[in-house]
């Protein structure tokens, strides 16, 4: 693939690749979606408006790309720094470079699905910084769709999270138990920081720390759930709803493994939570809690039992 020629016009950058134009500012923050991980995945405008910065900063704390996609994203767009999350949380350093040279911020899937980019957006519109975002496809559209279940049926998502230093979220199983009782089906992001900090040394959630952490949270949420209030509606619902949860057999309960969805690798397991600790998974993870299933969902979900298509 040619790198693409580029040259400043009349306040504008001009960027040609065989024969396609796109008008870019001159300075300022482009937010790249950069897909689910790999480089077909990403759009043609995405990797022309990368080509076409003067910075390219590469956000690795929210998700990862496989090591040999980026290296091959690098030979198509150039090179790439990796920030992780105080570098876009507190985007000094972002906006300084952005008020002199065009700056593109690479972001695994979309941009604009986790609030920190928006947050970003209207960061920049107060700096007198241009903003533009260039969307890409995401875990959250890609999963619901990947393994047969309706997406007008899923409800809040949640993030499975280590228990940093001891301390132990009920909030994501609390996620989980509002939408069964509302008959509605869970994605569940798996964490990829034990340290919580968001700095480095990521070590991607597998399915038994998954297991490990959700046990947790329930022994948790058992001990807590009596103490909840239950002063509105809202909260009476998630106090029914969790005692619900803490009846069922937690090691029956339905669940989907996906793995490095949207890349070579994708691979996608229906099982249980007692069963799930057993599966190696791959390198990046998420889970599906499934709530009652229609007819066509059930029988979608029956391609990924176990043993049935584990090679697909």
């Amino acid at each position: 693939m040619a790198l693409a020629q580029s040259k400043r016009s009349g306040g504008l950058r001009v960027t040609a690749k065989q024969g396609i134009d796109s008008s870019l500012p001159p300075t300022g923050l482009l937010l790249i979606g950069m897909g689910p991980g790999r480089l077909s995945g990403m759009t043609s405008e995405a990797l022309e408006a990368a080509k076409s910065a003067d910075v390219r900063r590469y956000e690795a704390y929210t998700a990862l790309w496989p090591q040999h996609e980026l290296e091959s994203l690098e030979q198509v767009i150039g090179s790439i720094q990796k920030v992780m999350r105080p570098e876009v949380e507190q985007p000094d350093i972002l906006f300084d470079l952005a008020r002199t040279s065009l700056v593109a911020l690479m972001v695994v899937g979309d941009p604009l699905q986790a609030t920190t980019h928006v947050d970003l957006q209207l960061q920049a519109a107060e700096a007198g910084i241009e903003c533009r975002t260039f969307h890409g496809v995401s875990i959250t559209t890609l999963v619901t769709g990947a393994i047969g279940l309706s997406n007008y049926k899923f409800g809040r998502q949640t993030t499975l999270t280590y228990p940093y230093g001891g301390w132990v979220a009920t909030s994501p199983l609390e996620v989980i138990a509002a939408n069964l009782q509302q008959n509605l089906h869970t994605l569940a992001l798996l964490d990829l920081d034990p340290t919580g900090e968001g700095v480095g040394r990521q070590v991607p959630m597998k399915p038994h720390d998954a297991v490990v952490s959700l046990k947790l949270m329930r022994e948790k949420l058992a001990q807590s759930v009596a103490d909840m209030s239950v002063e509105t509606a809202l909260q009476t619902m998630r106090v029914e709803a969790c005692n619900a949860l803490l009846k069922q057999r937690f090691d029956l309960m339905p669940v989907v493994l996906c793995s490095d969805m949207g890349t070579d690798e994708q691979r996608v397991v229906t099982t249980t939570v007692g069963k799930l600790g057993a599966i190696d998974g791959g390198r990046l993870n998420c889970l599906v809690f499934p709530s009652n299933p229609s007819e066509v969902e059930e029988k979608a979900l029956l391609r990924w039992q176990r043993g049935v298509m584990d090679d697909v």
